[in-house]
């Protein structure tokens, strides 16, 4: 047995011996024969790369794909839990090229969410997930930490109703802010005055932005916080339901006044503020500042609203908000539209604003598939009205065919329909607003709107 060990040793030596090349054999082999070319078998694994993978909420992501099959069909999906624990997804459908790339930024979608070239459209279409909650709307409330959005490549045309058969080729995580480092948020409780102040990062001087928010409720922080990383000064203001404010939840609680004292709690000495340069969204309440009240706004921007309602006007005590339901339309599925209710010829004389008094430029944001308020009516009414009274200068109008209500910063989801939060939860509101056509619409207002802001507030002071 031993003896058999060694010759079987022997041979197996021998045989791996016949494997060693030495240096000096090896270029003899090279003379003979040329080079010796190493060829890798494998190609490298899938990458996913997002560029940049952290950025503002307004920014676009270039993504793109390598070393994927050539010439193939795959699936690009984005995913997102927001903060109130709901998934969020996006899929679409790409051919890699020859080099088995894909780039968003340069080859178009074939199918699924959207079609077309559209560099960000993973994000602007996210949508509830399937079998999750639908007609949700995306409101960031955290500013402290960003969206995480994670974004796979995945082998096929697959479906978003079934992903029993994916094949992962390759994931990428990547933040989406509101907020750039260096922005302080302050909370103001000041003189009976609920809202939060966004300093752009520096010393300052900076003009500043009055944020409001229409109908919504408590108080909305992130479009301010997002004004101020692009270097305006923003706050916030509460003005119905919030717990720092008096009243019955569905009234607004706080009159002229309320309005009149945010100028005088702006700044802090340690920070300049010019608090003259004030801009303001929400028609009717906007409005009546800029053309009742002693602020005198240097610009204003309004994004889809009227300037008349069925509402009496406030003054000082405040608004109420149960409005007359007959002016409310209810299609079939009892979703709720309110164009009747601030249509001019439903409104009586009493309750429109005084546009004629206006003395700053206004920036009017249409939507023409709003159906949440007759916006397109409004706006005619407003341009006829300065018209006649010798102001057709200060009236700017930018209109979006296919866009709904929800005008927002880019690259934002559409919200079609979202459940009303004043009512029972089968109560759905309508907002409006073609998936691309409104994704158009805000990518290319957003831009416009700061360079309204940017001109007229940072020139000399005409007040």
């Amino acid at each position: 047995m031993i003896m058999w060990g060694l010759v079987c040793g022997r041979l197996l030596s021998g045989l791996f011996q016949k494997q060693i090349i030495c240096p000096r054999a090896l270029n003899k082999t090279r003379r003979l024969h040329g080079p010796v070319r190493w060829m890798a078998t494998r190609r490298p694994a899938p990458l996913l790369r997002a560029t940049p993978c952290r950025a503002l909420i307004d920014e676009l992501i270039a993504l793109k794909a390598y070393h994927l099959p050539r010439n193939s069909p795959v699936s690009m999906r984005a995913r997102m839990t927001c903060e109130d624990g709901h998934l969020w997804q996006s899929v679409s459908h790409y051919h890699t090229d020859e080099d088995g790339v894909v780039d968003l930024t340069k080859h178009p979608s074939v199918g699924g969410s959207y079609v077309g070239c559209e560099p960000m459209g993973l994000f602007w279409s996210l949508q509830p997930a399937p079998g999750g909650k639908q007609s949700l709307r995306l409101r960031k409330k955290h500013l402290e930490t960003p969206y995480t959005v994670d974004v796979s490549v995945l082998e096929g045309h697959i479906s978003p109703l079934n992903s029993s058969r994916e094949h992962e080729l390759a994931t990428v995580s990547l933040q989406r802010w509101y907020m750039v480092p260096g922005v302080r948020r302050i909370e103001i409780r000041q003189n009976r005055v609920v809202g939060t102040l966004f300093l752009p990062p520096g010393p300052g001087p900076f003009p500043a932005v009055l944020d409001l928010w229409g109908m919504a409720r408590g108080l909305v922080e992130y479009r301010a916080a997002l004004f101020a990383s692009h270097g305006l000064a923003c706050m916030t203001l509460a003005y119905f339901d919030n717990k720092d404010l008096p009243g019955p939840s569905k009234r607004i609680n706080v009159g002229d006044s309320y309005f009149k004292k945010v100028s005088t709690i702006l700044p802090t000495p340690a920070v300049v503020i010019i608090v003259y340069l004030l801009t303001i969204f929400y028609h009717n309440l906007t409005l009546r500042i800029a053309t009742s009240l002693s602020v005198n706004p240097r610009c204003v921007v309004c994004i889809n609203g009227p300037f008349c309602s069925m509402n009496k006007l406030f003054g000082e005590d405040g608004e109420n908000t149960d409005e007359e339901q007959k002016h409310w339309n209810i299609n079939e599925q009892g979703y709720v539209s309110f164009r009747d209710f601030c249509l001019p010829c439903n409104v009586p004389p009493e309750n429109f604003i005084q546009i004629e008094k206006v003395r700053c430029p206004l920036l009017f944001v249409i939507g023409e598939d709003d159906l949440c308020c007759p916006s397109i009516e409004n706006a005619d009414e407003i341009e006829r009205r300065l018209h006649t009274a010798g102001k057709p200068h200060l009236f700017t109008r930018v209109s979006y065919p296919g866009a709904g209500h929800l005008i927002e910063p880019p690259y934002t989801p559409t919200c079609h329909t979202s459940v009303w939060a004043s009512q029972p939860t089968q109560s759905m509101i309508q907002w409006g607003g073609n998936l691309k056509q409104h994704a158009a619409a805000q990518k290319d207002s957003w831009p416009r709107i700061l360079t309204f802001l940017e001109s007229n507030l940072r020139g000399e002071d005409t007040a």
